[in-house]
């Protein structure tokens, strides 16, 4: 009798286990403008989803993840501007066709980034109507790309760098004009003279290739799930929009194209239209394939 007893306690281990649901964050602290990975082990359920709480709600999705079995994940990338405090993330999906609710905990910290205060006339500040005018048209052009999330992920191996240079400017420096913060470095730029190869962190399809007011010759990716890569400044661009990229491959020169003061690449990353450090990006995405 005992002996049947502990088969059935056994067996309800089993299935209690089989039907347990594990949410985690890799790392559930990050800095502003840095990016949460989420993961989400389960079994027979559908439409996952999660909800950031913060003064407006932010909505992304879940995706299969194709590196380990039962397991979605979710990039929740956080804005330069969102206050450092702990949130809440809400988390939805169906399961034997009830809705079931659960939440997690991210702690947002100050990325403490440098400040570079720059004083000019106030003519200056403000543009001409033409410029005015082009660089709001590439803005709105290239945000209705980045809002687009392809469900396909277009990679299958870890993330690399777009060269082997020096880091001459790190992502995230205020930028403060007059004692107002106007804008911040929103890439990562590096040392390149003009015609130095610049490669594909990995693979995907080109979606942006034109010559821009502020980023000149600029080259996006997508790598699928909303994960874009952004390579600007180009003297030349090898790719058009549309063609294919395999990881590794030159897609372009280095250049001084745009509103620069000297050659180098500045290299940048959304993900899901956030601006994002672009490096902590790639080392949370090769986390992925880790797991």
């Amino acid at each position: 009798m005992i002996y049947k007893k502990l088969i059935l306690l056994f067996l309800f281990i089993i299935v209690a286990n089989a039907n347990d649901v594990k949410l985690y964050f890799k790392n559930n602290t990050v800095k502003n403008a840095q990016t949460a990975l989420l993961f989400l082990e389960a079994k027979n359920i559908i439409e996952p989803k999660l909800t950031l709480m913060s003064k407006t709600k932010v909505n992304q999705k879940f995706y299969k993840n194709k590196f380990l079995d039962n397991t979605y994940y979710a990039l929740v990338p956080i804005s330069y501007y969102l206050s450092p405090k702990e949130y809440k993330v809400i988390i939805s999906y169906i399961k034997d066709g009830k809705k079931v609710f659960k939440s997690i905990k991210l702690k947002v910290v100050d990325g403490k980034y440098k400040s570079e205060v720059i004083n000019v006339s106030k003519s200056k500040l403000k543009p001409n109507k033409q410029r005015a005018k082009r660089t709001k048209q590439e803005y709105i052009e290239a945000m209705n790309i980045y809002k687009t999330q392809s469900s396909e992920l277009l990679w299958n191996e870890e993330f690399i760098y777009p060269m082997n240079s020096k880091i001459t400017s790190a992502f995230g420096t205020k930028r403060v004009y007059n004692g107002f913060l106007k804008s911040y470095h929103s890439g990562t730029d590096y040392r390149a003279k003009i015609g130095t190869d610049i490669i594909a962190v990995n693979s995907g399809i080109v979606k942006i290739a034109q010559n821009r007011f502020y980023s000149g010759n600029s080259i996006v990716i997508d790598h699928g799930q909303g994960v874009y890569s952004c390579y600007y400044h180009l003297s030349k661009m090898y790719y058009k929009v549309g063609d294919s990229i395999k990881k590794g491959q030159i897609i372009g020169l280095s250049g001084d194209t745009g509103r620069i003061t000297g050659p180098h690449l500045h290299f940048s990353f959304r993900i899901n239209s956030i601006q994002v450090d672009p490096l902590q990006a790639i080392d949370i995405l090769n986390k992925l394939t880790s797991k």
